[in-house]
């Protein structure tokens, strides 16, 4: 694996480095040699964050943890990830697509049922046009964190939802 590590208001001191490169080293069983993985350490006021991105055939696995110590996140980081490509296999086994990034032997290896992703609840809704601003509003009247709407402006679905820092964000399909 080959490792790109940036930091943001943090020097990437070599046991940094090294504690970055064991940890996710971790993973190398999973992916072939080439594969390129993207972190990025940062600091916060007291929050310590690490984004990891591993941009794999036609899919990316992300994770992004913040605690009080970065050691801890790149702990954290790492078991998230796992989950994460076991949910991941269970998709290319279940299609039957190529495995890209992935060993072939991670590939063929039995996996659980339970990982097995599962639609347990379907919901119908009359979706009206509205602004984005008027969206926001109508997700925080439901209490929910996003908010699926026909946008006002370009007749097109959208979605606006609420950011960890309390601000809002809106997806809109390319043109």
């Amino acid at each position: 694996m080959n490792f790109v590590i940036y930091g943001k208001n943090i020097e990437i001191t070599d046991n940094l480095r090294k504690a970055v490169e064991d940890k996710l080293g971790k993973l190398e069983r999973y992916f072939t040699p080439d594969t390129k993985v993207n972190v990025t350490l940062s600091i916060e006021k007291e929050r310590q964050k690490i984004e990891v991105t591993i941009p794999v055939k036609g899919s990316i696995i992300r994770s992004e943890q913040v605690s009080n110590d970065m050691y801890v996140s790149i702990d954290l980081v790492e078991e998230v990830i796992e989950r994460q490509l076991h949910k991941y296999k269970t998709k290319i086994i279940d299609k039957h697509q190529s495995g890209g990034n992935f060993q072939q032997a991670y590939i063929e290896h039995d996996y659980d049922e339970e990982d097995e992703i599962r639609i347990i609840r379907s919901k119908k809704f009359d979706i009206k046009p509205m602004y984005p601003e008027d969206a926001c509003v109508q997700m925080e009247l439901l209490g929910h964190s996003f908010f699926v709407f026909v946008n006002a402006e370009s007749d097109r679905t959208n979605v606006v939802y609420r950011r960890k820092n309390g601000t809002y964000g809106l997806i809109e399909p390319e043109e």
